[in-house]
């Protein structure tokens, strides 16, 4: 608590561990939460991006922001970087952007 409030606190001492949230989405796809599952899943994924890729792809799965190439090419990216669930979101977000004329 002393850190925090000196402000000596960096991300790094409160960053989850991609094991964790691994762990926690095994307990809840037991108790028959599957979405929880899966959104634990892709942040567990996530743990292994950099901020920047991580503020990248948010910033290309606003509406209008990319076109339905680009968002296939931030599916590629992620799922090279071992991010397979997060690249099926995108995936699937391109899809239904196309279908609601939401892409740029």
């Amino acid at each position: 608590m002393e850190a925090a409030r000196s402000g000596e606190l960096a991300l790094d001492d409160i960053r989850i561990s991609r094991e964790t949230l691994m762990a926690q989405a095994d307990t809840a796809e037991r108790t028959g939460s599957a979405q929880l599952a899966m959104n634990l899943r892709r942040a567990a994924e996530m743990t292994a991006l950099s901020a920047e890729d991580m503020l990248a792809a948010y910033e290309a799965l606003r509406p209008g922001r990319s076109t339905f190439a680009e968002l296939e090419e931030l599916a590629q990216r992620l799922a090279a970087q071992d991010a397979h669930t997060c690249a099926e979101l995108v995936r699937e977000a391109a899809a239904a952007y196309q279908r609601r004329g939401l892409l740029r």
